[in-house]
C-alpha cells in the first residue's frame, strides 16, 4: 500500500473515531489525539479561541497532567497561534523557536522545534488552531535529539503531505466540531424546554395553595367574632397551607435547574422528577428502579422524554390518582414502565387520541434509538405505556 493510500486509511480512522463523540470536549480531544497519532507527532494541540484574547478551550496531547498543570494559565492569542487564527493559511516551520512571531513559552514547557499548525474553519468562522510538534524520525522513536528540540533542523520534519494530511483532517474535525456544539446548543434547548414545564407544573401548585390561603384566611376573618373556636382551627389551617406553599417555593428553588441526566443517569434524573410531580399533585405518583446499567445517551434520553411524555398525559388527561413508573433491566437493555388508574382511552380511535397525547412522537423517539413502544389502554381502566431499549 502506498504512503498516500496509508494516509487516506488514517484519516478515515480518525474521522471515524471523531464521529463517535458527541461532546465538544471529547471531539477536542479526539482530533488531537488522532492527528498527533496519525502524523507521528510527539506533540499536539488544538485551542478553540474565546472573545477576550484568550481560549474557551485548549486541549492538549503527549503531556501528561502534572507537566500541563506546571505550564500555568492557558496561553493567549499571540504570535503564531494568533496567526492561525486570524486567517486560513497553513504554518509549517523547521524550527518554530526561529519564527520571529516567537515569543517564548513558560519553564515547565516542552521544547518544541519543528511545527505545523493549520487552522480549523467553517466557511469564514475559525473554529480553533490545530497544531502538532516535534515529529518522531523513522526507526528512532522520537526526534533525533531526544526530544528536547536543541538540536538542528531535522531532515524528518513535517512534509508537504503531512501537511495536506492534516488540512483533511481539521476539514473534517471542522464538520465534527460543528456537530458537537449542535448537539450540545440541542441539549441546552431540551433542558430549558424542560424547566419551563417544570416551573409551569409549580406555579400551578403554588397558585392552588395560595388561592385556598386567601379563601381559608377569608373564613377565619369572618368566624373570629362569633365562633372563635372555629376560627382558630381555621387559622392553623392558614398556618398548614402556607407552610406548604412554602415548600413548594422551595422546590422552584431546588428543581429549576439544568437537567441532570448526563451527569446523575436516567434513573437517578427520573426520581428527582417523579418526586417533583408526586409533590405538586393530588396523584400519587411512584418510581422503581431495578439494576438497570447505562445505557447509551441517546437511548437514555428517548427513555426520559416518553416518561415525561406519559406522566404529563396520566396527570394532566387521564385524571389519575396514581402513577406508577418502573424502570428494568432486560437484557443488555432496559424497559420503562408508565401505568396510571386515570380515564384511560378506546385504542381504536387511537388516531385522534395519538395526536392528542403524543404517542405518535412517543413511538417515533422509541424507533430512533433501536427500541419499540407499545401503548395498552382501555376507557375506564386506565393505560399502560412500555418502551424497550436493546442496550449498547
Amino acid at each position: 500500500m502506498s504512503h498516500s493510500a496509508r494516509g487516506i486509511d488514517a484519516v478515515g480512522a480518525a474521522v471515524l473515531a471523531m464521529s463517535r463523540h458527541l461532546q465538544v470536549q471529547d471531539v477536542l480531544q479526539t482530533i488531537v489525539a488522532s492527528a498527533r497519532e496519525l502524523l507521528g507527532a510527539e506533540y499536539g494541540a488544538l485551542g478553540v479561541p474565546d472573545d477576550h484574547g484568550g481560549f474557551a478551550q485548549f486541549v492538549v496531547d503527549g503531556v501528561d497532567e502534572e507537566q500541563w498543570k506546571a505550564i500555568g494559565p492557558l496561553p493567549r492569542q499571540h504570535g503564531i497561534l494568533a496567526g492561525m487564527l486570524r486567517g486560513t493559511a497553513s504554518q509549517r516551520l523547521a524550527d518554530v523557536r526561529e519564527d520571529p512571531r516567537f515569543e517564548g513559552w513558560p519553564a515547565a514547557h516542552p521544547e518544541l522545534s519543528d511545527f505545523l499548525g493549520v487552522p480549523v474553519v467553517d466557511g469564514d468562522e475559525v473554529l480553533g488552531a490545530l497544531f502538532l510538534a516535534n515529529k518522531k524520525c523513522p526507526g528512532t522513536g522520537g526526534p533525533p535529539d531526544g526530544g528536547q528540540g536543541r538540536g538542528p533542523a531535522r531532515e524528518c520534519g513535517f512534509t508537504e503531505e503531512d501537511e495536506a494530511l492534516l488540512r483533511t483532517l481539521a476539514a473534517h474535525a471542522a464538520i465534527a466540531l460543528t456537530n458537537a456544539r449542535l448537539y450540545e446548543r440541542s441539549r441546552e434547548l431540551s433542558i430549558v424546554e424542560e424547566r419551563t414545564r417544570i416551573a409551569r407544573e409549580l406555579h400551578d401548585a403554588v397558585s392552588q395553595k395560595l388561592f385556598s390561603l386567601r379563601l381559608t384566611a377569608q373564613a377565619a376573618s369572618a368566624l373570629v367574632d362569633r365562633e372563635p373556636q372555629r376560627a382558630k382551627d381555621e387559622l392553623r389551617r392558614v398556618a398548614a397551607l402556607a407552610a406548604e406553599a412554602a415548600d413548594e417555593l422551595r422546590t422552584v428553588v431546588v428543581e429549576l435547574r439544568p437537567a441532570t441526566l448526563e451527569e446523575e443517569g436516567l434513573a437517578a434524573t427520573l426520581r428527582t422528577q417523579i418526586q417533583v410531580l408526586d409533590r405538586v399533585h393530588s396523584a400519587r405518583v411512584s418510581f422503581t428502579a431495578h439494576a438497570v446499567r447505562a445505557l447509551p445517551a441517546a437511548q437514555e434520553e428517548a427513555l426520559l422524554r416518553v416518561a415525561q411524555e406519559s406522566l404529563h398525559n396520566a396527570l394532566r388527561h387521564a385524571d389519575a390518582t396514581a402513577v406508577e413508573v418502573t424502570l428494568a433491566a432486560r437484557g443488555r437493555g432496559a424497559v420503562l414502565r408508565v401505568a396510571d388508574d386515570g380515564r384511560g382511552f378506546d385504542p381504536a380511535a387511537v388516531r385522534g387520541a395519538g395526536r392528542r397525547l403524543g404517542l405518535v412522537s412517543m413511538s417515533d423517539r422509541a424507533a430512533a434509538v433501536g427500541g419499540s413502544l407499545t401503548v395498552q389502554s382501555e376507557p375506564g381502566r386506565g393505560t399502560v405505556v412500555e418502551m424497550e431499549v436493546p442496550g449498547g
